[in-house]
């Protein structure tokens, strides 16, 4: 334009350029809007778990005003951007029987889960609780700090000895439930599982019932101090509830007199019946 003296407008329209690009200028950050980035920049490298919006918080606590937006686009720049939690696949074990399933004799069907408390002296203990879901009776509370699956398939050795294996045992997906150790133990004793859908615990109705009426009548009313004396009290309550305590659902007998009427079956045990597993002890 200088050599030649032609108008913008004609500069612009030879060399194919928008007038307003021609016309920029730069426009660079005042020095507070540099020491912000740097402080966000700062603050998200000293605390790389912290996602945006408390890093936010802290560069508001240093006396400057942005807000989460900001620092998120600025953090999305650097590449300083936490990355989302992964969602956890959680093990499922593989039922070997039909479901849903209602027991139709004594030994049909079991059921065991755990039920946590804790001691004055020591701290939580868990409560294994193996229940038969057609009689009420309960087989089995093992107490102890820790029971993982070989202590499992250790009590339920102990059960099968004295009770006679069961046609089914019906349990959630723990991992003490689904161990490939014991579930090759089950087979090998022609024991079928049955695991509930992940997040339904209605469909383990028999042991949940048993589990509030063990909370309301017995943890719920001592004070533990050692883990013996939780054996000893936890006990004491289980041969109560077997031998003293009448069910409604059982026409007021106690699980071991409803037990005696009825007989074992002759044979190997069929398929259970068709039915909803939620009837209340």
């Amino acid at each position: 334009m200088e050599q030649e003296h032609c108008s913008q407008r004609q500069a612009c329209r030879f060399f194919d350029l928008n007038r307003s690009t021609y016309r920029y200028r730069a426009k660079y950050p005042s020095l507070r809007v540099l020491e912000l980035e740097q402080a966000i920049v700062d603050l998200s490298q000293e605390h790389p778990e912290l996602g945006s919006d408390k890093i936010a918080r802290l560069v508001r606590k240093r006396g400057y005003r942005v807000s989460n937006g900001r620092v998120r686009e600025v953090r999305r720049e650097e590449g300083l951007v936490v990355p989302p939690p992964k969602k956890k696949q959680r093990r499922q074990g593989q039922s070997t029987g039909r479901f849903p399933q209602e027991a139709g004799h004594r030994g049909h069907v079991w059921t065991w889960d755990f039920i946590h408390d804790w001691t004055v002296k020591g701290g939580a203990f868990r409560v294994l609780s193996v229940v038969d879901e057609y009689t009420r009776e309960v087989h089995a509370l093992h107490v102890d700090r820790n029971i993982g699956s070989k202590k499992v398939q250790k009590v339920m050795e102990a059960l099968v000895e004295r009770h006679g294996a069961p046609g089914y045992i019906r349990s959630d997906n723990g991992p003490e439930f689904i161990a490939t150790q014991l579930r090759e133990w089950l087979a090998d004793q022609n024991i079928r599982t049955l695991y509930i859908d992940p997040g339904s615990p209605w469909q383990n109705g028999y042991v949940e019932s048993f589990h509030d009426k063990f909370r309301r009548e017995c943890l719920a009313r001592e004070i533990f101090y050692t883990l013996s004396e939780s054996r000893v009290v936890i006990g004491d309550w289980r041969e109560k509830y077997n031998h003293v305590r009448p069910h409604q659902s059982l026409g007021m007998a106690t699980p071991k007199e409803f037990a005696a009427k009825v007989l074992e079956p002759k044979g190997p045990p069929g398929e259970p019946e068709q039915g909803s597993s939620c009837v209340a002890a």
